[in-house]
């Protein structure tokens, strides 16, 4: 199917996002990494979802979104 290639998706746990501008600001941030795909993020779920063109270091993902404001809880 799609050349055999694999997905590698993560899930980040994110605190402080209150409100539509919060998980705009951290969709966007995502999305401006070269290694990042595409991103979902959900305020109600307090997460975001990356889908990866390739690996990168939790730390880069974490310190980008601590970064912002907000506090990164787990990345799965």
């Amino acid at each position: 199917m799609f050349g055999g290639e694999n997905k590698i998706i993560k899930t980040m746990e994110i605190e402080g996002m209150s409100c539509g501008h919060c998980s705009k600001k951290v969709e966007m941030a995502l999305k401006d990494l070269k290694e990042v795909k595409s991103v979902k993020v959900s305020l109600e779920n307090k997460n975001a979802e990356i889908v990866l063109r390739k690996e990168i270091e939790e730390n880069s993902l974490r310190n980008l979104i601590e970064d912002l404001g907000y506090k990164v809880i787990n990345i799965k």
